[in-house]
């Protein structure tokens, strides 16, 4: 434990910062080339006197990912010297696809993942295949790997995907 540095967090006025870096870097189990910075989950950092808060949004409500981010962020944070670290969940505003950044969908695309599109149109909505980019595709199940994707597939290549859904 001779690692952890001891100090008055509320003093370090680039501690924020700092902790956000580290946070950053926190991957999603189930979607390992994206962090939760990629999502859009982390809200806040709060540095009070004796503990680093995080508040998290996860990307719907009973995510069985949240435990492992939660557990993921406490341990890099302690790893960099952090002692007390608290994860606080906020569900208002809910997540949204929206929060996710333009290099997470392009991460999202490159993984064989197709991204939610940018603008949300429900009855016109169109995927394009992560594999060959057509947007010839159809929707195979509401349901696909995770809750939070679906199942389609290309009619031009014939791959089946997964599409990230919007929320």
């Amino acid at each position: 434990m001779e690692n952890i540095r001891t100090y008055d967090l509320a003093s370090n006025t680039n501690l924020e910062t700092e902790i956000l870096a580290e946070v950053a870097q926190v991957t999603d189990p189930e979607i390992p080339v994206l962090t939760i910075a990629d999502l859009g989950l982390v809200r806040k950092i709060i540095i009070h006197p004796n503990e680093v808060e995080v508040i998290i949004t996860p990307t719907y409500s009973g995510c069985p990912a949240m435990d492992a981010i939660a557990m993921d962020i406490k341990m890099r944070l302690l790893a960099a010297g952090h002692p007390k670290v608290k994860i606080t969940y906020v569900l208002q505003p809910a997540w949204t696809t929206d929060w996710m950044t333009e290099e997470g969908k392009k991460k999202l695309r490159e993984y064989g993942i197709a991204p939610p599109p940018r603008f949300r149109d429900k009855d016109n909505h169109i995927v394009s295949c992560p594999q060959c980019g057509s947007a010839h595709t159809k929707l195979v199940s509401e349901f696909g790997s995770t809750a939070c994707k679906s199942l389609c597939q290309c009619l031009d290549c014939l791959e089946f995907f997964d599409h990230f859904k919007c929320h």
